[in-house]
């Protein structure tokens, strides 16, 4: 029974820990957003600022805080300038109503001013700063005359210097004020600026410069308080910063507080390099920065009361929530917070490019829908247009004849039938009609002959329309065909967008301490692809003096621990000590192809009408292609090079080579009506298993030499622009390692004279040929075939040899484990 209960009992306990920890989180989510709309967006946040900077002081006497924070806001934030107004003149009335009648008047001549100059001042932003020296300098020139009836040259040279202060601070708080907001931004900061927001904050605890609790000074607390947070969230550089800047600020406000900036600094330093510490180790690092400084102090007193004031601050910062260090860590450039920022931010834009990028492959595939829906042509087409037909012709014969009504009337279906076949007759037989077509119509028709050439007449428009209908329906094919190939282009780009790299995270830590424990020094590893035969790593490392250290050691590395051969595609070496290397590391494909040319123009010529191409394209493929024009020179040499050039573009995109093939043939086919085409050898080879498809339109058989025989490979298409409609015949075969393929257009092919069979011919010569250079092979077939001819060049020749051979690296694996063992 309890047993039972038991079973009810505990899920009803977790539910309810579940819902208090919802209710906490909703809860604490609520007030986040109340304090952050009272701080930020009611402006409480700006007031408190401007009530400590009206009670800040330069030297006891001098106010350059006040009117720069309330000029920077005013430019950017008017409507919040109410309320610094307010806490400014309430802070300087903190100290006394002199400073609060000051604050008040400066403000009031400020606005003055602005108010004269902008109407003036093309650039307000430039000129602020300008209009707050000429204020400082005014104001305070006139305050000591109310205030002494006279004014002197030190009275001068002070508000000079006043004024020079709040110049620069008027520069630093309109780059620090945006930054109050930090919630709303998403971008890093600048060294600039995180040294702007420092000086603004420093001068805002010296406001607290005469407050003390207990014996403790509360600009101490805050100040060290201030390093604590830097220190930890972006490290020693930061953090020192922090330190010394605050420190000077203290050291301006009061004399007193000069020694203070030795602490602060030191204390940055140290609680940077203690950060793997965590807080604790941050906060040691202050306390023994007190104790270090306060050894130079004037007493023991003085001493307890400074470790005091670090206990302090370092209480304040244990109770700093988690939430608020890391927001401060995000957006400073280097941290583990900012890198982890910017991944979210870099696959966020990833995610939207992806989609936008599948949205347009969506709107193409719906294109190409659209453009290759045609209406079919059914027998009543057929009929409606030969109605047409007949109309036309019997409207300048038949209409003014006076056996009209007998032909097509009482004998309709005889004179329709007639004139069709006559139609039909004179479009199979170019024009010619046979005689008993002709005595059979002429006893039935009386105007025969007016007849016959009235449809002849009519036939060459009815065969020019047809043929305009013919290259529309095949231009929208062609649009078809281009819009679907680009839509899966588009589809598997934003498939590759969307792979995620952030879970290589862990591979990339543990690739890191495996490369380091065996001395090498790496900068940054990223991941973008592990799958087997894809592996696509980038790795970035110091200064190496040009060693070879990518090629010699890491990729051997990577070998051994992904288990499969890891080559360097790309390198990056440094010129100077202080820069980076940087390699991209991919997978080796398991065979290379090398290749041989060799080609002639008819009669020696030096304009070919054969072109050959030898491209690497995506996916680890290799492509060869032979292209012949018909006939020889400029013309044919133009047809075959622009051939090959829009078949390199479009495979190298992504498109399949059957679509590809496919389109320029409709291209071709639609751009002249002149008689002319050009044939296409295509080979595209796999690297990684050596699969070969052979493409043939209207070219020559291709020939595989492997060991002691020749295998060989033909297919039937007719030339590309013959035919507006034809099905790709695609041969598929396996090529082996050490396999010699060799491509040749027709005039090495048909070129041997007095030869009754050139395969045989040709498989035994490529077997004689003792050669398995690919360049060797094609100058030798060449010869050969050059020698047949009497040495004479009849025709333009193309030969093209590869060879498949296995990928073997300079470099041996390097096997880890047994570099451990002996390690």
């Amino acid at each position: 029974m309890e047993k039972v209960l038991g079973n009810y009992v505990e899920p009803i306990q977790e539910r309810k820990i579940i819902d208090y920890r919802l209710t906490m989180h909703n809860f604490l989510e609520a007030t986040k957003k109340r304090l952050e709309i009272l701080f930020i967006k009611r402006g409480l946040l700006l007031f408190i600022f401007g009530f400590m900077l009206g009670r800040a002081f330069i030297l006891s006497t001098l106010s350059p805080f006040s009117l720069p924070f309330f000029a920077a806001a005013y430019f950017m934030k008017k409507n919040k300038t109410p309320a610094i107004f307010i806490g400014l003149v309430s802070g300087a009335l903190t100290v006394s109503i002199p400073n609060a009648i000051y604050s008040f008047g400066i403000i009031s001549l400020f606005l003055i001013i602005y108010r004269i100059g902008s109407n003036l001042a093309k650039n307000e932003m430039r000129a602020l700063p300008y209009y707050v020296l000429g204020s400082i300098f005014i104001g305070r020139l006139l305050w000591h005359f109310i205030e002494t009836s006279n004014i002197t040259l030190y009275h001068i040279l002070m508000s000079g210097i006043e004024a020079s202060l709040a110049f620069v601070l008027t520069i630093i708080f309109l780059q620090s004020i945006p930054l109050l907001t930090m919630s709303l931004r998403k971008q890093s900061l600048k060294t600039e600026e995180i040294v702007s927001l420092i000086i603004l904050l420093a001068s805002m605890m010296t406001g607290t410069i005469q407050w003390e609790v207990e014996g403790l000074t509360v600009s101490h607390v805050l100040s060290r308080y201030l390093v604590l947070i830097f220190a930890f969230t972006a490290g020693a550089t930061v953090g020192s910063t922090v330190g010394v800047v605050t420190g000077l600020i203290f050291g301006l406000a009061n004399i007193e507080s000069f020694p203070e900036m030795s602490l602060l600094a030191f204390s940055g330093l140290l609680g940077g390099l203690l950060k793997e510490g965590k807080k604790i180790g941050v906060s040691f690092g202050l306390l023994i920065a007190t104790l270090l400084i306060g050894m130079y102090g004037e007493g023991a007193s003085i001493l307890t009361m400074s470790l005091y004031e670090s206990l302090v601050a370092s209480l304040l910062f244990f109770l700093t929530p988690k939430s608020l260090t890391n927001k401060v860590a995000k957006h400073i450039p280097g941290t583990a917070e900012y890198s982890a920022e910017q991944q979210q931010y870099m696959r966020k834009i990833r995610d939207v490019t992806a989609r936008r990028v599948d949205q347009f492959s969506s709107i193409f595939q719906t294109l190409s829908k659209s453009f290759s829906k045609q209406a079919p042509l059914d027998d009543y087409d057929d009929a409606r247009e030969m109605d047409y037909f007949l109309s036309n012709v019997t409207e300048k014969t038949c209409q003014m004849c006076f056996k009209k009504e007998n032909c097509w009337v009482r004998q309709f279906n005889k004179t329709y039938d007639s004139m069709t076949s006559i139609m039909t007759e004179l479009s199979d037989n170019d024009g010619v009609l046979s005689s008993k077509t002709k005595k059979d119509w002429s006893q039935h028709c009386i105007r025969s002959d007016k007849v016959v050439d009235s449809i002849q007449k009519q036939l060459h428009l009815y065969q020019a329309n047809q043929k305009l209908k013919k290259q529309v329906q095949e231009s929208r094919r062609l649009v078809a065909d281009q819009l679907l190939g680009v839509s899966e282009v588009m589809s598997n780009f934003a498939k590759e967008i969307q792979k995620e790299r952030a879970n290589h995270e862990k591979q990339e830590e543990q690739l890191i301490d495996t490369l380091q424990s065996f001395g090498l020094e790496i900068d940054h590893i990223e991941i973008y692809n592990l799958e087997q035969g894809n592996v696509d790593i980038d790795i970035t490392i110091p200064y190496c003096g040009g060693m070879g250290q990518c090629e010699k050691l890491i990729a051997p590395l990577l070998s051994d621990i992904l288990g499969e051969t890891i080559t360097v595609y790309k390198e990056e070496c440094a010129a100077f000590p202080h820069e980076s290397c940087y390699a991209n590391f991919r997978s080796a494909k398991k065979f290379v192809v090398d290749t041989g040319v060799a080609h002639a123009a008819k009669d020696g010529g030096f304009l070919s009408g054969d072109s050959y191409t030898m491209i690497e394209i995506g996916a680890g493929k290799y492509a060869l292609a032979i292209s012949d024009g018909m006939g020889n020179g400029e013309r044919a040499h133009n047809e075959s090079y622009e051939t090959l050039l829009l078949l390199k573009k479009i495979l190298q995109s992504g498109i399949d080579e059957e679509v590809a093939i496919k389109s320029i043939n409709s291209i071709l086919t639609l751009r002249t009506t002149d008689e002319i085409y050009a044939t296409l050898d295509l080979a595209i080879i796999d690297l990684q298993d050596a699969k070969s498809k052979f493409i043939k339109v209207g070219s020559t058989p291709s020939f595989i030499k492997r060991s002691d025989k020749v295998i060989k490979i033909q297919a039937n298409n007719l030339p590309i622009g013959i035919l507006q409609e034809f099905e790709v015949d695609v041969v598929s075969e396996q090529l082996k390692a050490e396999d010699i393929l060799i491509m040749m257009s027709d005039g090495i092919f048909e070129g041997p004279k007095h030869i009754e069979n050139i395969d045989l011919w040709l498989k035994r010569k490529i077997l004689e040929i003792e050669t398995n250079d690919p360049q060797e092979i094609a100058d030798l077939l060449m010869e050969e075939v050059i020698r047949t001819r009497g040495g004479y060049i009849e025709d333009d020749m193309t030969v093209v040899v590869a060879k498949i051979k296995h990928n073997n690296p300079k470099w041996k694996t390097i096997p880890v484990e047994s570099i451990r063992k002996y390690a």
